[in-house]
Protein backbone atom coordinates (compact mmCIF):
# COMPACT_ATOMS: atom_id res chain seq x y z
CA UNK A 1 0.00 0.00 0.00
CA UNK A 2 1.18 3.18 -0.81
CA UNK A 3 1.11 6.45 0.99
CA UNK A 4 1.27 9.82 0.19
CA UNK A 5 4.37 11.52 1.96
CA UNK A 6 1.54 14.79 3.45
CA UNK A 7 3.05 16.43 5.44
CA UNK A 8 6.49 16.16 3.86
CA UNK A 9 4.66 17.39 0.82
CA UNK A 10 3.05 20.13 3.34
CA UNK A 11 6.28 20.78 4.59
CA UNK A 12 8.07 21.87 1.27
CA UNK A 13 5.26 24.19 0.26
CA UNK A 14 5.18 25.87 3.70
CA UNK A 15 9.36 26.50 3.17
CA UNK A 16 8.51 27.67 -0.64
CA UNK A 17 5.94 29.76 -0.03
CA UNK A 18 7.87 31.57 3.23
CA UNK A 19 11.21 32.05 1.32
CA UNK A 20 9.25 33.49 -1.77
CA UNK A 21 8.15 36.37 0.53
CA UNK A 22 11.23 36.71 2.35
CA UNK A 23 9.93 36.17 5.45
CA UNK A 24 12.92 35.29 7.66
CA UNK A 25 13.15 37.30 10.32
CA UNK A 26 10.03 39.00 12.61
CA UNK A 27 10.08 42.29 10.93
CA UNK A 28 9.52 40.20 7.60
CA UNK A 29 6.64 37.35 8.95
CA UNK A 30 3.98 36.82 7.09
CA UNK A 31 0.46 35.13 7.62
CA UNK A 32 0.01 31.88 5.69
CA UNK A 33 -2.72 33.61 3.38
CA UNK A 34 -0.07 36.44 2.51
CA UNK A 35 2.42 33.25 1.81
CA UNK A 36 -0.13 32.25 -0.59
CA UNK A 37 0.16 28.55 1.93
CA UNK A 38 -2.59 26.59 0.03
CA UNK A 39 -5.32 25.55 2.93
CA UNK A 40 -3.87 27.87 5.94
CA UNK A 41 -5.25 26.19 8.42
CA UNK A 42 -5.26 22.46 7.51
CA UNK A 43 -2.59 20.30 8.71
CA UNK A 44 -1.71 22.41 12.05
CA UNK A 45 0.67 19.67 13.43
CA UNK A 46 2.62 19.95 10.51
CA UNK A 47 3.20 23.69 11.61
CA UNK A 48 3.82 22.21 15.48
CA UNK A 49 6.50 20.11 14.24
CA UNK A 50 8.14 22.53 12.13
CA UNK A 51 8.50 24.86 14.98
CA UNK A 52 9.10 22.61 17.29
CA UNK A 53 12.22 21.72 15.26
CA UNK A 54 13.12 25.27 14.77
CA UNK A 55 12.53 25.25 11.18
CA UNK A 56 9.37 27.77 11.39
CA UNK A 57 8.79 30.52 13.98
CA UNK A 58 5.35 32.00 14.82
CA UNK A 59 4.57 35.38 15.55
CA UNK A 60 1.19 36.00 16.61
CA UNK A 61 -0.78 34.77 13.39
CA UNK A 62 2.56 35.38 11.48
CA UNK A 63 5.18 32.93 10.38
CA UNK A 64 9.00 32.77 9.35
CA UNK A 65 11.65 30.63 8.37
CA UNK A 66 14.06 30.42 10.53
CA UNK A 67 18.26 29.92 9.44
CA UNK A 68 16.75 29.10 6.05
Amino acid sequence: MFVAPVPLIRKNHIIKKLRECKAFSPETAVTFEKAGVINPHMFKGVNHVMIKQGTLVQCGEKYYLNNQ
